[in-house]
C-alpha cells in the first residue's frame, strides 16, 4: 500500500483524523461518566466491577491511541494506515468497551457476543498502526 499523498486526499484525511479526535474526546468524557455511575449508583458484583473496570481502561488507552494517531499521520504520512488503525480503535471501543458499560450499567444484553470481535477490532488497530509506520516516510 502507497502513503503518497494527493492535493485531493490531505483534506480528506485531516477531516476524517479531526473526527477520529472528536470521538475520542467523546469516548473520554463517558469513560468519566461511566466511572461515576459506577462508582455511585450501579450494584454490581465484584467480577462485573472488574470488567467494567477493564472495559473502560481500554476505551480510555484507545481513546488516547486516537489522539496520538492524529500528529503520528501528520509526521510520517500514514494515509490509509491511519485511517484503518482509527476506524478499528472505533470499532474496538464500539464492540468492546461501550457494549460491555451498555449491558453492566443498563442491562442491554443484546449484543454481548460481539465483545470478542471488539477485543480484536483493537489488536488489528495496533497492528495496522504497526504496519503502517513501518513502511511510512517520514515527513519533516
Amino acid at each position: 500500500m502507497r502513503n503518497a499523498s494527493t492535493p485531493d486526499t490531505e483534506p480528506r484525511l485531516m477531516a476524517v483524523l479531526r473526527l477520529f479526535a472528536v470521538f475520542a474526546c467523546l469516548s473520554s468524557g463517558l469513560s468519566v461518566g461511566v466511572s461515576a455511575m459506577a462508582a455511585h449508583g450501579a450494584t454490581l458484583t465484584a467480577q462485573d466491577a472488574q470488567s467494567l473496570a477493564w472495559a473502560v481502561d481500554l476505551q480510555r488507552f484507545h481513546a488516547l491511541g486516537l489522539l496520538v494517531l492524529v500528529p503520528l499521520s501528520r509526521r510520517f504520512d500514514l494515509n490509509q494506515w491511519a485511517l484503518g488503525t482509527g476506524a478499528l480503535f472505533i470499532a474496538g471501543t464500539l464492540l468492546f468497551s461501550f457494549n460491555i458499560e451498555a449491558r453492566l450499567l443498563l442491562g442491554f444484553e443484546l449484543a454481548r457476543a460481539w465483545v470478542p470481535y471488539g477485543g480484536m477490532a483493537f489488536m488489528a488497530g495496533w497492528l495496522a498502526l504497526a504496519i503502517g509506520l513501518g513502511r511510512s516516510t517520514h515527513r519533516d
